[in-house]
């Protein structure tokens, strides 16, 4: 059921920022970077194309750290990127798709 939300709550939680950017200067090369304060724990690449790489395990991604996505075989049109992480400070899983 739907309620209001009640600013003086203390149960009420800000909304998280996506702690993610992605340079797009090669399109097939993303470039993903941490833009957070905040380290990613394990974080996971999932791809949504026919690809044979499956899940790319990631780990750690610390604060400013960029990691390179190669798309070379990827339609460009068609794929789907999923990002999934843990938050260190509440230790809940977020999970984020972009296209390129």
């Amino acid at each position: 059921m739907l309620r209001p939300i009640d600013p003086s709550d203390p149960s009420s939680s800000r909304a998280y920022r996506v702690p993610w950017l992605i340079g797009r200067s090669e399109p097939t090369h993303p470039v993903v970077v941490n833009a957070s304060v905040e380290s990613a724990d394990f974080v996971r690449v999932f791809r949504d194309d026919q690809s044979s790489e499956g899940t790319q395990l990631w780990g750690q991604v610390l604060p400013s750290e960029d990691i390179e996505l190669c798309l070379c075989a990827a339609d460009l049109d068609e794929v789907v990127v999923t990002l999934a992480w843990f938050r260190p400070t509440d230790g809940l899983e977020y999970v984020w798709r972009f296209v390129v």
